[in-house]
């Protein structure tokens, strides 16, 4: 019988993980409790269920997370294939329709030779196997305790909104207008211009607008509450100045509006959340709002006033670790290098980045399992920054961290031109660095 890595959780960390495992050369057994259990965000009985964003950010290599995406296409990600495979027109970003996205993976998977799914919530390892926890960061009640007690990890949480979405054929085009910032890529976004008073009188409407009560899940930790900045509710960020939108989600610069050929006040962004353009999300726009408040509040928005809304915001718990010293530069548990973790719960932010954490630990899930050495990715790639990152942590409270390039061991050389060809020159080391390492991964199973 050939050798099986258990993987819990087919969210993206726990679907890239069990793919990397498969391809690894051992049998997995995949456990998911959806669709006997659900999370409070969780709606769909497919794996990779996005809840939040269906966007993947940007596909530059003079940005962190473009050189992510990029580093995992060459190491066969599932996660990047299948999204490239049904993306959504979205300006520079990697955008996906996200119902196809997750049936895609959820197909891609369960046809794949070896794997065996099991619905089933569980309340710590199956067996005494090799195992990927990727219970994400709404982690069950039973699996919480597992990792707090009977691993001994403890845990932390934070609070997570997820934007609204608006039917696209209530959206009023003859006040929005559809261009992207700075006429980069196509007019994939439709933009919603405010001037000074209708932008002053949406804020103080936010300011004062109610907020949802707090789920019994959420409420435990409430006098703790902390945000995760990547993922700020709107109204948070509102209450920090009367700016903070205009240089933040509702950022006019380069989207001059067609009708006065200046750039407005302030722009609310809207961008397709399916192929057929017959939804948008607001972008930028998570909120805690409840929903009679969001449907009152953002219909003030010029373009929006006979918006329907097909999902609302809503804001939720996340969970992660203090991985530094506990968790190895593989996502392996230091104490025990049988178990490993992937996702948001290692303290990795972000749909590409909880994948190229389930990708690391799969990987060598699959390479524990047949007695090999386990494949430390360097801290000059992105994903061996990440990994560092979560094992080591920085300066300060550990807290959760994107794809960055301040995490990435510095060039040792100047490089002329500015940020984005410095970045430009990080990634071109790392993917190179990258293919080194695919070349080695292949002459040791050629060798074998």
């Amino acid at each position: 019988m050939r050798p099986y890595v258990n993987v819990i959780g087919a969210g993206l960390a726990g679907c890239e993980a069990a793919w990397q495992a498969l391809k690894a050369g051992v049998d997995v057994r995949l456990y998911e409790m959806k669709p006997k259990k659900y999370t409070p965000a969780h709606h769909s009985p497919a794996f990779a269920e996005l809840v939040c964003s269906n966007s993947f950010r940007s596909d530059a290599l003079s940005n962190a997370i473009g050189l992510l995406k990029a580093e995992m296409v060459k190491l066969d990600s599932l996660i990047m294939n299948e999204a490239y495979r049904c993306r959504v027109p979205a300006g520079s970003a990697l955008a996906v329709d996200r119902t196809v996205f997750s049936e895609g993976v959820t197909d891609k998977l369960k046809n794949m030779p070896g794997i065996t799914v099991i619905e089933e919530e569980l309340g710590g390892v199956p067996d005494d196997s090799v195992t990927v926890i990727a219970t994400g960061p709404l982690t069950s009640d039973k699996m919480a305790d597992y990792i707090r007690d009977g691993l001994g990890l403890g845990g932390l949480h934070f609070f997570d909104a997820a934007a609204p979405i608006v039917d696209a054929s209530t959206v009023d085009e003859t006040i929005a207008y559809r261009a992207s910032r700075y006429g980069k890529g196509d007019a994939d976004y439709v933009n919603c211009p405010m001037n000074e008073s209708e932008y002053l009188a949406f804020y103080d409407a936010l300011l004062h607008a109610e907020c949802a009560e707090l789920k019994e899940f959420d409420r435990e930790d409430q006098k703790d509450l902390t945000v995760f900045e990547g993922c700020m509710p709107v109204e948070v960020m509102a209450a920090r100045g009367i700016d903070t939108l205009r240089y933040g989600p509702l950022k006019p610069v380069g989207l001059p509006d067609p009708r006065t050929g200046k750039d407005p006040y302030a722009v609310v962004q809207l961008r397709k959340e399916n192929v057929e353009g017959t939804m948008f999300n607001l972008v930028g726009f998570q909120t805690h709002l409840t929903f009679a408040e969001q449907r009152r509040v953002f219909r003030m928005i010029p373009g929006l006033s006979q918006a329907e809304f097909l999902r609302y915001g809503v804001m939720h718990r996340n969970t992660f670790l203090q991985s530094p010293g506990k968790l190895t530069e593989t996502y392996a548990l230091a104490s025990d290098p049988h178990i490993f973790f992937a996702g948001q719960m290692t303290g990795v932010e972000g749909y590409i980045e909880s994948a190229g954490s389930g990708l690391v630990a799969g990987l060598n899930a699959a390479r524990t399992a047949l007695g090999l050495s386990p494949v430390v990715f360097p801290k000059e790639t992105m994903i061996g920054a990440m990994a560092h990152y979560v094992s080591h942590g920085g300066i300060g409270p550990f807290q959760p961290m994107n794809a960055n390039f301040g995490i990435v061991t510095p060039l040792d050389r100047k490089v002329k031109g500015g940020k984005a060809v410095r970045n430009e020159a990080l990634s071109a080391r790392a993917l190179s660095l990258i293919d080194e390492k695919i070349r080695a991964m292949e002459a040791e199973r050629k060798g074998s």
